[in-house]
């Protein structure tokens, strides 16, 4: 996976000493696949050895045969109190807070955050008291992209099919970046409503600073000849 990445898309981690040495949790927006994320996993393993724990959707494990696939590749749908137990164990966990809905209706037009009012792994993160590792990658919806975005379709997810996956082209060997931000340390006087608060304004930070908008396939081809991240 780690060369697929390298080669079909210039894959850099750039924040890599932001991971700690013990248990944190690293939250990250959802593409319409995670793609970037399982570069991020197989890239970690490779250079430093540790399997990065991830939270996955309910709905992935009605699938025959998948349940295996995900257990052994480190992935668990458990609920906050196997979270909490996952990183008092000393491991990495990846969870993205939008899940299928960020990955269905963001888009590349302003890769916008879809949270709600989700502040169950700023919970976590807190029981366990860990870091938030913040993470966004550039170029995510440049090499995945979904249609159909209408509005009875989002109804129709909110509503009674929240394992809908809109229909996904692309795989454009655009250049992928994924930034890991300064990890937001434990603090035991923050409420998990204001975590979640921060989490979300340091990824749109790392978004805002690193991201064209509106996203364009073209020019995200085009970035994989430069050879300098852009900084500001």
């Amino acid at each position: 996976m780690d060369t697929v990445g390298k080669i079909w898309h210039g894959y850099e981690v750039i924040g890599m000493e932001h991971l700690p040495e013990g248990p944190g949790l690293i939250v990250y927006y959802h593409g319409a696949l995670v793609l970037d994320y399982s570069l991020l996993v197989a890239r970690v393993y490779m250079q430093k050895g540790r399997h990065i724990q991830s939270l996955v959707d309910n709905g992935l494990y009605i699938f025959p045969g998948t349940k295996l696939a995900l257990d052994l590749t480190g992935c668990t749908n458990g609920n906050k109190s196997k979270c909490v137990e996952i990183l008092k164990k000393g491991n990495l966990l990846g969870i993205s807070p939008g899940g299928l809905r960020e990955g269905n209706f963001s888009d590349h037009q302003n890769y916008n955050l879809i949270w709600g009012n989700r502040t169950g792994f700023a919970q976590v993160a807190l029981e366990a008291k860990v870091p938030i590792i913040p993470m966004f990658s550039q170029n995510i919806r440049e090499a995945l992209r979904t249609v159909g975005k209408t509005w009875w379709l989002r109804w129709l997810y909110d509503n009674y099919m929240r394992i809908l996956v809109l229909p996904i082209y692309g795989g454009f060997p655009v250049k992928l970046r994924t930034y890991l931000g300064e990890p937001i340390p434990y603090d035991p006087n923050i409420t998990a409503t204001e975590l979640a608060g921060k989490t979300k304004i340091a990824i749109e930070n790392l978004r805002d600073r690193y991201q064209k908008k509106p996203g364009n396939i073209l020019r995200a081809l085009s970035e994989r000849f430069d050879k300098h991240h852009k900084d500001n």
